[in-house]
């Protein structure tokens, strides 16, 4: 992981400190982890948003990558989840390679528990194959 992590833009900030601090802090942790494992990406510019009222991420370019984004949800309120697009096979090939490191749910979302460490090596691989979807090579 190379380079400090930027602050987090006023709007994202706003937008989670609904969410209580266990979550609060998880999604800091996943955002570090998500956001430096796509620094060494060669002409992978990421743009921070919202995205359905949830914190994203996706590439600066068309044709790059896919969005990613990370919510905490009242329904589920021991978790947090990343989602991907539905319409490709990120969720599938994350279950075949990390089946026990997310709770999986559908073709979109892949839950971690709020209180129990993190699979950083399962994060930072799904952030790089959603940000990288669109490339041959990723």
């Amino acid at each position: 992981m190379s380079g400090a992590i930027p602050p987090l833009p006023a709007f994202v900030e706003q937008r989670i400190t609904v969410w209580p601090r266990k979550a609060k802090d998880r999604f800091h942790d996943i955002r570090a982890i998500v956001l430096g494992s796509v620094a060494d990406a060669q002409d992978v510019n990421l743009i921070e948003t919202l995205k359905w009222g949830q914190p994203a991420w996706h590439p600066d370019k068309p044709k790059v990558g896919s969005t990613l984004r990370l919510a905490w949800q009242q329904a589920r309120p021991n978790q947090i989840g990343m989602f991907v697009n539905c319409n490709t096979t990120l969720a599938d090939t994350m279950r075949s390679l990390y089946p026990t490191s997310f709770e999986y749910q559908g073709k979109r979302a892949l839950y971690l528990p709020l209180d129990a460490p993190l699979p950083e090596q399962a994060i930072a691989h799904c952030a790089v194959l959603t940000l990288t979807y669109h490339r041959k090579n990723a």
